[in-house]
């Protein structure tokens, strides 16, 4: 499974998603390779020291020097969890590739040089729709929604499944949408259940029955550059994440 995370609103899980998702399948004994496409490289730094990394996935999409897929994973300090870490070159990555022919085709022949290393393939994307994104998409068997349970929880989701459905017309037919996942939601507020309630409505079997709740542990964890599993294995979001990930290998 390739699993693309994506939404092109900020601030609604995304990477935190991604970074804990990725933790759950390693403990569950998966394979699983972690790629970051945000030029922020968030998910990098929650594994990785990134003045110690040489290669970046901007090396292995553009092929500069040769570069290729192996080139750029390396082993976190978790058992079974492997990173494709960013760099903000990323941000150029569309002036870069402009004019050519495969631009969206990059990513899913950098992946198929791994793939067999890697049952699972996790990718981070940027809060946009751009050439990253498209990238995630055409290379990715599933596509995780986050949506985060605030009262303008599903703007922007309309271009996001127009994109999803270009995608599959023209240059991945088997892409299919794993889930939407509700985060940051307090179930303490009406107006959260109200909204959970909303959701389930335009998404129905689609949305994950684990929801991630607010905690404070998950908005420390990348403070301290960990997973919520080595930071706060006890807390919610670490059962919640694990609960999530056995979903995912279900419905996957």
């Amino acid at each position: 499974m390739i699993l693309a995370i994506a939404n092109q609103k900020g601030g609604v899980g995304k990477t935190t998603t991604a970074i804990n998702l990725a933790a759950a399948l390693a403990l569950r004994e998966k394979r699983t390779l972690l790629v970051d496409l945000d030029p922020q490289g968030n998910s990098t730094l929650s594994f990785l020291d990134n003045a110690q990394v040489s290669r970046h996935m901007y090396d292995a999409i553009v092929g500069e020097d040769g570069c290729h897929m192996r080139d750029v994973v390396s082993a976190s300090r978790h058992p079974n969890l492997f990173v494709a870490p960013a760099r903000i070159a990323l941000a150029k990555i569309e002036a870069k590739l402009v004019g050519e022919l495969d631009a969206h085709f990059r990513l899913k022949d950098r992946l198929a040089e791994v793939q067999e290393e890697f049952p699972n393939i996790v990718i981070d994307c940027p809060p946009t729709l751009g050439l990253l994104t498209v990238n995630a998409l055409v290379a990715a068997s599933h596509l995780l929604i986050p949506i985060q349970s605030s009262y303008f929880a599903l703007e922007g989701t309309d271009d996001l499944l127009e994109t999803v459905e270009k995608v599959r017309s023209r240059a991945n037919p088997v892409l299919q949408i794993l889930g939407v996942l509700i985060t940051m939601h307090d179930k303490r507020t009406s107006l959260a259940r109200d909204i959970r309630s909303q959701i389930q409505k335009v998404f129905g079997s689609k949305v994950f029955r684990t929801v991630i709740t607010k905690s404070v542990r998950l908005e420390e964890s990348p403070a301290y550059k960990e997973s919520i599993f080595s930071y706060a294995p006890e807390s919610s979001g670490a059962s919640e994440y694990y609960s999530l990930s056995e979903e995912v290998i279900e419905r996957g």
